[in-house]
C-alpha cells in the first residue's frame, strides 16, 4: 500500500541512514583505528642522529587498570551527562551501585518519603511509563519496559525500518530516621535494542549505564521541582492568609490568647508582628516556644496608641510563651522578664492591636 507522507519526510527519509549507535562515534572512526594501529615508529637511516623530539604534546601513559580499547568506532563522542539538582533542597552524591541525588525536606509539616515517592510514582505515570512493583514501605520503585523507537528509514512502499531502545529502572527512596533528609538512586536494571524487529547485540559500558540514569533521573527531579514549587507557593498563599486571635479572661486567672493556626504558622506570623508593633525580638527558642522581646518608649508608639493608659506596656524586656492547644490552635501568653503574669488589663490592651495586625492578609510574591 502506498502511504502518503510530505515532501519534508521524504528528504527525511533520504537522508537519515545512521542508526543511534552511529551517533555516539566520529566521522571516519574505522579509518582512524586501522591508521593509529598501523603507523610504524619513525626510522632513523644509519648515521644520522635521532632528532630532539617535544614532550609538551605527549599523550601521558593510561593509570594501571583502565580502560584502553576505547579507540576509532569504540570511543564515545558524546559529551558527558550531569545530574542536575534543580529541585530546592537537592544536590548531587555518586553512589558505586547507581547515580544518587540528596533530598532535604523545605516543610517541616510534609513527611519526605511520602513527598518524593510520591513525586516519582506521579512522574512515571505523567510520562506513561509502566510501574511493574512498587513497595512504599522499603522506597523502591520498578519500571516496566519503557521503550523509545525512532524511525531510521522510511520507506514509501513498505514499513518504515524502526530501531528501538527499551530499558527498565529501579528507584531506590532511601529516608534518614530523622526524617529531615533522604535520597533517591537510580539503576538501570534491563536493557535490549532492536532494529527492524531482529535484536542487537549491545554491551553497554558503565558510561553507557550512567548517562542513561542521569537522563532519567534528571527527568525525574525536574518533575519534583516543578512539584515542590506549586507547594511553596501554595505555603505562601496560605502563609498569608490573616490568623484570627481570641482573647480568654477569665476571673482569677491570667488573661491569654488563642490563635486559630498551628504552632509553626502562628511562630512565622509573630515574628513579623512583634516588629510592627515597636517590640524588639532578642531572642528566641522554637523547641521551648519562647519569645522574648524589648519595649522601648523612644518611638513614643505606646504612649501614642494608649496615652496614659496604665494598661499599656511599659519599658522593659517580656517573655512570650507559645504552645500547642491542639493541631490548628495556638495559645499565646506574654509574661515579664521574671516569669510573672502581666495584669490582664494590659493584656486586654496588647490584644487590641496584635489581633489586628495577626487578621491582615499578607501580600505573596
Amino acid at each position: 500500500m502506498l502511504k502518503q507522507v510530505t515532501p519534508l519526510i521524504l528528504v527525511v527519509a533520504v537522508s537519515a541512514c545512521s542508526s543511534q549507535i552511529d551517533k555516539r562515534i566520529a566521522n571516519d572512526s574505522e579509518k582512524y583505528s586501522n591508521h593509529y594501529k598501523e603507523t610504524p615508529p619513525l626510522v632513523i637511516p644509519q648515521g644520522l642522529l635521532t632528532p630532539n623530539y617535544s614532550q609538551e604534546y605527549e599523550i601521558p601513559a593510561l593509570p594501571q587498570g583502565a580502560e584502553n580499547h576505547y579507540i576509532g568506532d569504540k570511543l564515545d563522542i558524546r559529551p558527558p551527562l550531569q545530574v542536575l539538582p534543580m529541585a530546592d533542597g537537592t544536590r548531587v552524591e555518586d553512589s558505586n551501585n547507581g547515580v544518587k541525588i540528596v533530598i532535604e525536606t523545605i516543610d517541616n509539616e510534609t513527611n519526605l518519603k511520602q513527598e518524593v515517592y510520591g513525586a516519582l510514582e506521579q512522574f512515571l505515570k505523567s510520562k506513561g511509563y509502566p510501574i511493574e512493583s512498587a513497595d512504599f514501605n522499603t522506597g523502591v520503585i520498578e519500571t516496566g519496559w519503557i521503550t523509545d523507537s525512532q524511525v531510521i528509514d522510511s520507506n514509501l512502499f513498505g514499513s518504515d525500518e524502526i530501531y528501538k531502545v527499551s530499558q527498565r529502572y529501579k528507584f531506590i527512596v532511601n529516608i534518614q530516621p530523622h526524617g529531615r533528609t533522604g535520597d533517591v538512586e537510580i539503576q538501570l536494571i534491563d536493557h535490549k535494542e532492536d532494529f527492524d524487529g531482529d535484536k542487537q547485540d549491545i554491551a553497554l559500558s558503565n558510561e553507557d549505564k550512567r548517562r542513561y540514569t542521569v537522563d532519567m533521573l534528571n527527568d525525574a527531579i525536574a518533575y519534583l521541582s516543578i512539584e515542590r514549587n506549586k507547594a511553596m507557593k501554595a505555603q505562601r498563599i496560605k502563609d498569608s492568609l490573616g490568623i484570627d486571635i481570641a482573647l480568654v479572661n477569665e476571673k482569677d486567672q491570667q488573661a491569654y490568647w488563642v490563635a486559630d493556626a498551628p504552632f509553626n504558622k502562628v511562630w512565622q506570623r509573630m515574628r513579623l508582628v512583634l516588629p510592627e508593633m515597636g517590640l524588639e525580638i532578642v531572642d528566641m527558642d522554637s523547641s521551648r516556644g519562647l519569645m522574648f522581646v524589648n519595649a522601648t518608649d523612644d518611638s513614643g508608639f505606646w504612649s501614642s496608641l494608649w496615652g496614659d493608659d496604665t494598661g499599656a506596656l511599659k519599658e522593659g524586656s517580656y517573655r512570650l510563651q507559645l504552645d500547642d492547644i491542639s493541631a490548628d490552635k495556638t495559645k499565646i501568653t506574654i509574661r515579664d522578664k521574671d516569669n510573672e503574669p502581666l495584669a490582664n488589663e494590659t493584656v486586654v490592651n496588647v490584644y487590641q492591636t496584635l489581633s489586628k495586625l495577626m487578621q491582615e492578609k499578607r501580600k505573596t510574591r
